[in-house]
């Protein structure tokens, strides 16, 4: 009797029982199902098999979609201090925000010598959750939510929320928005929808034309106020899902003849060492991203060392920097 055999009377695959077996996610009705099997046969995994799954090389893998980023360091950093104490050591796996250079980590990490894995997401896709069901190591999820997995996730419509009020207290109407691709449901859908929200509560209407799509560097954010402002568009706002979009913004405005916070009040979300730096400095939103990276090793480790469940979703607060580009 062997782990196959237990799937085909069980009526699941082999990789639901090795999941079953090392304390990952499988569903209720599969649980019952497979404990069902294993009472019934008398099933037990070989010593040696055990001795084998309690091996550990001390190595968790993460998988970060660009080096880049400061947000993303702050994130490794995180992760760094919440394995300097256990021994484990951390073994990167840069993807350049390439879905298929994902996929291939999570696989590569499932199948190899990492004995946990922590994922920084933009955006999860179906293939992203077929993978992550087959998945027997612990895996933490950070930066989204990803439905009936352990993740840490900021409070991105929160953020963004809160920005665009405090721009409409300060006396803003007209306030145009650039966003990223909606795939991400972070960055892109959380804080579209947090200035959406924002507006419609002040009894103002979101407006197509004040909306721009625009990737995440310096230099998208100039193209983008730049097409706003060549679309003929007026505007006393401008609310950027980054705060490099929003530096880019500012030059932009800036080489426009446009002054900040006079014309036009410029925010972003992240609250990077430059937005302090600008001139005039950026108000922003504090995520805890450094922090995000500690809980998501905290629960990991968790696992491996205590033995204990790692299906937990934890949503992290934020701080909205009030700063000279919106007062």
């Amino acid at each position: 009797m062997n782990i196959s055999d237990i799937a085909r009377l069980a009526g699941v695959s082999p990789a639901t029982v090795s999941r079953y077996l090392n304390n990952g996610y499988v569903s209720a009705e599969k649980k019952a199902i497979i404990k069902k099997v294993i009472d019934e046969t008398g099933y037990s995994p070989l010593a040696s098999a055990q001795s084998l799954r309690q091996r550990r090389n001390r190595v968790i893998g993460v998988i970060v979609p660009k080096l880049s980023s400061e947000s993303i360091s702050r994130v490794v950093e995180g992760i760094s201090l919440g394995l300097s104490d256990s021994g484990y050591h951390l073994f990167l796996g840069n993807t350049g925000n390439d879905v298929a250079s994902e996929l291939d980590y999570l696989a590569l990490f499932q199948n190899n010598f990492v004995d946990g894995v922590i994922f920084i997401a933009t955006e999860i896709t179906p293939r992203h959750r077929r993978l992550f069901n087959q998945y027997t190591k612990p895996l933490v999820v950070v930066g989204q939510l990803a439905e009936g997995m352990p993740s840490v996730y900021h409070d991105d419509e929160g953020a963004a929320y809160a920005v665009v009020d405090h721009m409409i207290a300060q006396g803003s109407r007209r306030i145009a928005f650039l966003g990223v691709k909606s795939g991400d449901a972070a960055a892109g859908l959380g804080r579209h929808e947090g200035y959406r929200r924002a507006l419609l509560d002040h009894g103002l209407e979101p407006e197509p034309t004040l909306y721009q799509e625009v990737e995440f560097s310096i230099a998208d954010g100039y193209r983008g106020a730049l097409r706003l402002l060549d679309g003929g568009q007026s505007f006393d706002g401008l609310f950027c899902a980054t705060d490099n979009i929003a530096i880019g913004a500012m030059n932009c405005l800036h080489y426009s003849k446009l002054s900040v916070p006079g014309d036009v009040r410029v925010a972003g979300v992240g609250d990077s060492m430059v937005s302090k730096a600008l001139l005039p400095a950026l108000t922003s939103v504090h995520l805890y991203y450094q922090t995000s990276g500690q809980e998501a090793a905290q629960m990991v480790m968790g696992h491996l060392e205590r033995g204990q469940s790692v299906n937990k979703q934890l949503r992290l607060g934020f701080e909205l920097c009030e700063r000279e580009s919106t007062m």
